[in-house]
């Protein structure tokens, strides 16, 4: 019996003022391609809609300008249920989609209109089945000016109670001076002598504000910018546990918990910040993640991750660190290697020249970085291990694609293995998450008790 079949003869058509509709029933299906699944994931940075099918569909797109509107015309089905779902998944507090319409443009072929609330830069692309998908039309809706998120740093530090708005600095050989404002007069702040990491010899800019420190005193007193990277998101749910639990939403309330430690923390008179690669359920590709940090000028890159194994025996929390010279273990291998997977289950669109060019990144990693990362792999697990079982009492290393920029130490924390029904109810504890975000801050204050931050040539 084939698949296909044609439209009911039963099925009828009812006007309204201008505007003529198909009706159909659960028997009217689409003669073509079954449509499996349709989703939106709305975020600030992007809003993605898939829609999923058993075969692969072709998409013809166009944008409108005036009003702001995105149509496609996707052809290898006709109207039926399934798709008519994305009319309830869009919510009022998406970013960019306003409602969603259909019309049947013409035989076998679907035209969906996305009307906006904003103009867009719009990405079209097509997966092929992976993990549990089939084939996934993506629909990638970017805002025509991204959110700079150094300046949502300083705008967040700048309405601090007791922190002032500074004036512009003029000129500054520092690039940071064209994006920072100074928070007061020189005069009035005691001056410090800049740290020493071996970090400097691998950070140009910083290592030129060290120098130039020789001939002046470089005031320290700056924002120290921590980036956490919660793992997975959006279409890649990460390890799922035996109850159901998805690792990509235990990270990210890990996440926001440490966050809102760190944001009220110093260290020696220095405010901290954190930033997130991603602050809501969506998916950001592994390069992006790294240009992210490094956009912000990161001090530290944390990336929380909820183990997972074949059995359910495994346990205790890890830490990782980058390595250029082969995994520390056949374990780190395998944990890197599925890690590393995230893009092709996430969906990354393969012809973006931006993707092309930040895979450059993988072979910028520095020895120096490493080392860093290898002493904040240690602090952290060394104050994780006092809230719960540790899997290795070592950090491992393995090449985990998310760690390396070049710059900024970096570590890959799995919290503990969502696969052990144990430890997946301890993930899901309220408890045991403030907990590990306590254990995570004071690894990160320990670290940088003994590694103090680079001095700077101006405040941040």
């Amino acid at each position: 019996m084939k698949r296909r079949s044609l439209l009911k003869q039963s099925a009828s058509w009812v006007a309204s003022p201008g505007v003529l509709t198909l009706l159909l029933g659960a028997h009217d299906l689409a003669w073509g391609a079954s449509i499996v699944a349709v989703r939106v994931w709305p975020a600030q940075d992007y809003t993605r809609v898939t829609v999923e099918s058993d075969t692969t569909l072709k998409a013809k797109p166009f944008f409108v300008a005036s009003p702001p509107r995105f149509a496609v015309d996707i052809e290898g089905i006709d109207l039926n249920p399934a798709l008519r779902e994305l009319l309830a998944k869009v919510k009022p507090d998406d970013p960019f989609i306003n409602s969603v319409r259909f019309a049947q443009n013409a035989p076998g072929v679907v035209r969906l209109v996305l009307d906006l609330k904003q103009a867009v830069l719009p990405q079209v692309f097509s997966l092929p089945p992976v993990a549990a998908y089939q084939h996934r039309l993506v629909f990638d809706l970017y805002p025509t000016q991204a959110i700079d998120p150094l300046e949502a740093l300083i705008a967040q530090r700048l309405q601090t109670p007791g922190v002032t708005q500074p004036a512009p600095l003029v000129s500054d050989p520092d690039p940071l001076g064209e994006l920072i404002a100074q928070q007061a007069s020189p005069a009035a702040s005691p001056t410090r002598a800049p740290a020493t990491s071996s970090r400097a010899a691998s950070t140009p800019a910083i290592a030129s504000a060290t120098v130039a420190a020789s001939a002046a005193p470089a005031r320290t007193d700056r924002l120290i910018i921590i980036a956490l990277d919660p793992g997975h998101g959006g279409e890649d749910p990460g390890a799922i546990g035996p109850g159901g639990t998805r690792e990509k939403d235990v990270v990210l309330r890990i996440a926001h918990k440490l966050q809102s430690r760190i944001n009220a923390t110093s260290i020696n008179g220095n405010p901290m910040r954190a930033f997130l690669t991603r602050d809501a359920d969506f998916f950001v590709p592994l390069h992006v993640r790294v240009q992210k940090a490094r956009r912000v000028q990161a001090d530290l890159f944390v990336s929380i991750h909820a183990d997972a194994f074949f059995t359910p025996r495994p346990q205790g929390a890890s830490v990782f660190a980058l390595s250029q010279n082969g995994a520390s273990s056949s374990a780190a291998r395998w944990m890197a290697d599925k890690e590393n997977k995230a893009d092709a289950v996430g969906g990354i669109n393969a012809s973006s020249k931006d993707a092309q060019v930040q895979r450059a990144l993988i072979d910028m990693s520095t020895t120096a970085q490493i080392n860093d990362s290898l002493k904040l792999g240690a602090s952290l697990l060394g104050e994780m291990g006092r809230v719960g079982k540790l899997h290795k009492a070592q950090v491992e290393q393995a090449g985990f694609a998310v760690l390396k920029a070049p710059d900024i130490p970096s570590v890959l924390v799995e919290s503990a293995f969502i696969s052990n029904p144990d430890e997946e109810e301890k993930l899901k504890s309220d408890a045991y998450q403030e907990q590990l975000a306590d254990a995570l801050m004071r690894g990160i204050s320990r670290y940088f008790a003994q590694n103090p931050p680079l001095a700077r040539s101006r405040a941040l």
